[in-house]
């Protein structure tokens, strides 16, 4: 069945996105509507050999429109999407807007696809991290049930819009021709350096990104109870997000169980070769979908046998933002 979709915040890395996997993944698109703000209207972006129109955003701009996939913001979405829901539309939305609020899906396909039709109109995609953590720990916890995940991010600059490649790039291009690293956006030079992630910190010590790891992976998986602590990082690398996460199981678990129950797993890859030291590096993560895997040994720190260390990596565009939220619409149609 062919269906008609708006992608709102085309203009953005990941609207562009949308567009790159929508057409990778043959999704059955009826009519696109490409929407963004006032300023990018009229230009143009192709998708499938064919040159659309953007179009500004308005609360009539979801007509006949039946999927909606939104990337443009939080307030974009809380403005917006109502007014798609109204029109008809389901909403997919990639902000963190309507993550944690009651009734609405925060979904994983990987995870919790069962949960896409208890919708009632928004469907809300995860935040970038926690996609990636989940789509690895949730395997293992459905065979040896996961009491803790200790995670520490480094996450790309992309992660911050487009913008934030333009700042490396350009810190990058000063550095070489011997001229002042300036800082534009982010609060600190991000060439040749690792920063706290660039959100706000709450009052419990966390920031944004670390909270949202916490609270997003206890709703997709409906589990209250999981304990869960972050520290994320900015790096930087252009694409895809890499994570160390130490996992505390229910029951004993050996690395080689833990390496088979993930080499089954959807969305995900072993690369974990001890000899060659070869293991999960976003070079090789990014622009596609899997999630690597690997680096996967025994916690030494303790001695019951159920703690395991593993290293993953993955292209937070693509599975952590459009990838994700395209399967879900799949599951619309």
């Amino acid at each position: 069945m062919s269906v008609n979709v708006a992608v709102v915040g085309a203009t953005g890395a990941v609207g562009q996105e949308f567009l790159t996997v929508l057409a990778e993944r043959n999704f059955p698109i009826k009519n696109l509507k490409l929407l963004a703000s006032a300023r990018s209207a009229g230009k143009t972006a192709t998708f499938n050999g064919k040159e659309y129109l953007i179009e500004e955003l308005t609360k009539d701009s979801f007509k006949d429109v039946q999927i909606a996939l939104f990337s443009a913001g939080g307030s974009i979405s809380k403005e917006f999407a109502p007014a798609a829901v109204s029109a008809g539309a389901v909403v997919v939305d990639n902000s963190s807007a309507f993550r944690m609020k009651e009734g609405v899906p925060l979904v994983v396909p990987e995870v919790n696809p069962e949960a896409i039709h208890k919708h009632n109109g928004v469907i809300a995609n995860p935040n970038c991290s926690t996609i990636i953590m989940n789509v690895a720990v949730w395997p293992l916890y459905k065979v040896n049930k996961v009491k803790r995940v200790i995670v520490s991010t480094y996450q790309a600059v992309s992660g911050a819009g487009a913008w934030g490649l333009y700042e490396l790039e350009a810190q990058q291009k000063a550095f070489a021709a011997g001229q002042p690293i300036l800082k534009e956006k982010f609060p600190h030079q991000i060439f040749n350096n690792v920063f706290s992630h660039n959100s706000k910190v709450a009052d419990n010590g966390y920031n944004e990104e670390e909270n949202k790891m916490v609270l997003e992976t206890r709703k997709i998986f409906g589990d209250p109870k999981i304990m869960i602590t972050a520290t994320c990082v900015r790096v930087p690398i252009p694409r895809a997000h890499s994570e160390s996460i130490n996992v505390e199981f229910e029951r004993p678990i050996t690395a080689d169980q833990v390496r088979q129950i993930l080499s089954k797993a959807p969305g995900i890859k072993i690369v974990d070769d001890p000899a060659n030291n070869y293991f999960p590096m976003p070079l090789e993560t990014s622009n596609q979908d899997l999630v690597y895997a690997g680096r996967i040994r025994q916690d030494i720190s303790r001695d019951d046998g159920k703690g395991i260390d593993l290293f993953v990596s993955g292209d937070q565009i693509r599975k952590g933002a459009a990838t994700n939220a395209v399967q879900i619409a799949e599951r619309l149609v």
